[in-house]
C-alpha cells in the first residue's frame, strides 16, 4: 500500500508518520519555541548555536523547523551542509557552492579571503549574518570545524562573519570538551539539549500529527495512548510504529485504527487476540 493510496482512503493531505512532513506542519518540541526564537535574534549578531540529544528525540526537525522560519527572513542567506564527513578540501568545494563563491581547494588561503569577502558584503548590505546549518555536525572533522571558526571570526574575535548552527547527538558536547576544540566549545551561544518525551507529550504529537495531516479522529483515544506508552519516550519509534499501523489499516481497509490493531501487529506471538471480521 503507497503513500497515495493511503491519503486518498483516510483523506490525509500527506503522511505524517513519514520523514517528508511539510516543514510547516512540523512539531514544535517541548523547550524547543524559545531556543528558536533566540536563534532567530543570533542571525544579526552571529557566533554558533547548538542542539544535542540522543537518536530519535526530534534533532534533525527541530533543525528542519529553525531552516524554515530562518528562510522566512528577507535577504538572508541560509545554507545547509549535505556532507559533514568532507576533508578540508571538500569542505572548501562546498562552502563555495552554498555561498556562490567559486572556490579553488587548491588555493584555501584564497578561498578563505573569497569566502570572508562574501560574508562582509553581506553583513554590510542587509545587516544580517549569513547562516550554515550543519545536520550531524558529529562527523565533522577537528580540521574542519576548527577551519569554520577561524573563517567566521573577524576583527580579533570581536565580530562574527556567520551564524552556524551544529545539530547532532550526545558526542557532540564531548568533543567541544577536548583541547583540539575547546576554542570553539567555548564560544557556542544557545544551547538547545533534546530529552526523551513523556507519554503525555507524545499523546500531544500524535494529536498535532493527525490534525495537521487532516484526520484528527483515523485513530482512537485509547490507541494513542497506547502507543504513546510502548514509544520508549522516543519520536522516532513512535513514528516507526504508527507507520506500521496505518499501512496496515490500509491494507485491510479499516475505517479507524484502533487498540486491537495495535494489539494484532505488536503483542507477543500467542497473545494476540484474534479481530472480529464483523
Amino acid at each position: 500500500m503507497n503513500n497515495t493510496n493511503i491519503r486518498s482512503l483516510y483523506g490525509l493531505k500527506y503522511n505524517p508518520f513519514v520523514p517528508d512532513v511539510p516543514s510547516e506542519a512540523l512539531f514544535t518540541i517541548p523547550g524547543s519555541e524559545s531556543f528558536t526564537l533566540r536563534v532567530q535574534t543570533m542571525a544579526a549578531q552571529g557566533g554558533f548555536a547548538l542542539i544535542t540529544g540522543d537518536p530519535g528525540l526530534g534533532k534533525s526537525k527541530t533543525l528542519q523547523q529553525i531552516a524554515h522560519r530562518l528562510q522566512q527572513i528577507p535577504d538572508l542567506t541560509v545554507g545547509v551542509m549535505q556532507r559533514p564527513q568532507s576533508s578540508l578540501g571538500d569542505f572548501y568545494r562546498e562552502m563555495g557552492e552554498l555561498f556562490n563563491v567559486g572556490l579553488s581547494p587548491a588555493n584555501r588561503y584564497g578561498g578563505f579571503k573569497a569566502l570572508r569577502t562574501r560574508w562582509k558584503t553581506h553583513c554590510q548590505s542587509t545587516l544580517l549574518r549569513p547562516v550554515l546549518l550543519i545536520d550531524e555536525a558529529q562527523q565533522v572533522s577537528v580540521d574542519c570545524l576548527t577551519e569554520l571558526r577561524l573563517l567566521q571570526s573577524h576583527h580579533f574575535d570581536s565580530q562574527s562573519l556567520l551564524f552556524t548552527i551544529l545539530c547532532g547527538d550526545s558526542r557532540l558536547p564531548e568533543r567541544f570538551r577536548t583541547a583540539e576544540l575547546l576554542p570553539l566549545g567555548s564560544r557556542i551561544g544557545p544551547r538547545l539539549v533534546l530529552s526523551p518525551l513523556s507519554p503525555e507529550q507524545l499523546q500531544d504529537f500524535l494529536n498535532f500529527a493527525l490534525d495537521q495531516a487532516g484526520n484528527g479522529q483515523l485513530m482512537t483515544t485509547e490507541l494513542i495512548r497506547t502507543l504513546a506508552a510502548h514509544a520508549a519516550n522516543n519520536l522516532r519509534v513512535l513514528n516507526q510504529m504508527a507507520a506500521e499501523l496505518l499501512c496496515a489499516a490500509a491494507e485491510r481497509n479499516l475505517p479507524r485504527i484502533d487498540e486491537a490493531l495495535f494489539l494484532e501487529l505488536f503483542a507477543p506471538t500467542g497473545s494476540k487476540p484474534r479481530r472480529s471480521n464483523r
